[in-house]
């Protein structure tokens, strides 16, 4: 029969056993146990490695695969027994392992260390968020081009400050929140190349001098390269503080996007509007719908800044190298990592679902006075300096409000006598249309032949970076 009471793993050099304070505070598998997948695939790999250089015998190596495989699919389907007096993930399956096969399990600790295994489990884990995260980005900016492509000619107001400014093509709004998430998708992908080195070998701070080779668990777990120094192996958590610098920027990116979501479906904008399904109403007011599913995109990116605080902070005045405040990594990172995987379908979904109110969106982009910036650069055009013009045109404007008219309903004396260089007629040409054509001079403009270039060519990337992860 195994023994099952609680062994004494990792305290021969010490006479007291924990007390009971330091051992609750110890106890980390109740969140690092998400990490059980990767330490037995660690595992598994680092005993190959033990047999082929022979510090274990086939006999052992064959008891180690056949009880690590049993482990992964006990983990795999919940049915795995974890024990919190065993502190983490490591100790309980390294327990189990040696209960289940004998002495043969306590040999798969050899030249490695809690400190190199750990920093294993999470770059495993970190590839396989990654992947997982990439992909959903990838949905939501391919919802985002559909929905461009789908209000292509629907201007709106153009905002600064929160008031009307000039006119934009709706599809150049929803193009810009494409170009941030690229940029996002970006950012994770430079995090995927730096994942690229295998740390099992560093041991507790500087190495082994056992006989092991490294390369072939980095083989055996697809990393192409080794860490090159085993001090910063096992000590450096910039990988994930990158994870969760990139998490916080994503979901701040998503945040604008909900807010701006927020505003449209409000009566006071009325520009667009949710269907039910992605509404939540009072549990008081009968008549109300609301906007919860965006306000929760919007408030959750709070989790996301805190947690890459909370790592910033662990690590900022930790020495050369493991510590044990590094325990406090895996919490900020799961739940960057759960929050992110949450909030990426629901804004897909939110995106998607949106429907416009197109005749209040023209309404308001045909703002009495967003001409001014365009007359003030048709004066420039004819001479006058861009400060003189902006002058003109603000006391032109501020006459207009005073008389309560707009500024195509000006009569040709009155523009006369504010902006003498002005065309009699320059005024009835500023039409709403003409305005956002004129933009066809900044490449990244919103006049519709830019947009329509930009939203080709966003839909060309998609596609290929579809083709990329279809052949990878």
């Amino acid at each position: 029969m195994p023994n099952n009471s609680p062994p004494d793993l990792i305290r021969s050099r010490l006479r007291e056993p924990a007390d009971p304070a330091l051992a609750k505070a110890s106890v980390s598998v109740d969140f690092d146990k998400r990490l059980a997948p990767y330490d037995l695939a660690g595992s598994l790999a680092h005993a190959k490695m033990l047999g082929q250089v022979g510090l274990v015998s086939e006999e052992d190596l064959r008891l180690m695969i056949h009880g690590l495989q049993e482990l992964s699919v006990e983990v795999a389907e919940g049915r795995f027994e974890w024990r919190a007096e065993l502190e983490d993930v490591h100790m309980n399956l390294e327990k189990a392992l040696t209960d289940r096969i004998g002495p043969a399990g306590a040999r798969l600790h050899t030249a490695r260390s809690r400190n190199d295994q750990v920093a294993l489990d999470e770059r495993l884990y970190l590839k396989d968020v990654v992947g997982k995260i990439s992909r959903l980005i990838w949905e939501l900016r391919e919802a985002l081009v559909k929905k461009a492509g789908e209000v292509k000619d629907t201007p709106m107001p153009g905002y600064t400050h929160l008031q009307r400014a000039q006119p934009v093509l709706l599809a150049h709004h929803f193009l810009a929140y494409y170009e941030m998430l690229t940029r996002d998708s970006g950012r994770l992908g430079d995090l995927e190349k730096r994942l690229h080195e295998m740390p099992l070998g560093s041991g507790a701070l500087s190495g082994t001098g056992l006989p092991i080779k490294p390369e072939l668990v980095a083989q055996e777990l697809g990393f192409p390269d080794l860490s090159g120094n085993s001090l910063d192996a096992v000590a450096s958590r910039d990988l994930l503080m990158e994870f969760l610098a990139f998490g916080a920027i994503l979901a701040v990116h998503l945040s604008r996007l909900a807010e701006d979501m927020i505003l449209w479906c409000s009566a006071e904008f009325n520009l667009a509007e949710l269907p039910d399904s992605l509404t939540t109403s009072s549990s008081m007011m009968p008549q109300k719908k609301n906007p919860d599913g965006a306000e929760l995109l919007r408030g959750k990116t709070g989790r996301t800044i805190g947690n890459l605080v909370t790592l910033l902070t662990v690590v900022k005045g930790l020495p050369m190298s493991y510590n044990r405040d590094l325990q406090e990594d895996k919490e900020p990172l799961f739940d960057t990592a759960d929050t992110l995987e949450l909030i990426l379908p629901l804004a897909k979904a939110q995106v998607t679902g949106l429907k416009f109110n197109k005749s209040r969106l023209t309404e308001l982009a045909d703002d009495p006075y967003t001409p001014a910036t365009d007359l003030a650069d048709s004066l420039v055009l004819k001479g006058v300096p861009f400060r003189e013009a902006h002058r003109q045109v603000g006391a032109l404007v501020a006459y207009c409000v005073e008389k309560k008219i707009s500024l195509a309903e000006t009569e040709a004396e009155v523009l006369k006598r504010f902006c003498p260089q002005a065309e009699p007629d320059i005024l009835k040409r500023l039409t709403l249309f003409q305005l956002l054509a004129a933009r066809d001079k900044t490449p990244g403009g919103t006049a519709p032949k830019t947009v329509q270039l930009r939203l080709t060519r966003a839909k060309e990337m998609l596609a290929e970076e579809k083709d990329r992860r279809g052949a990878g």
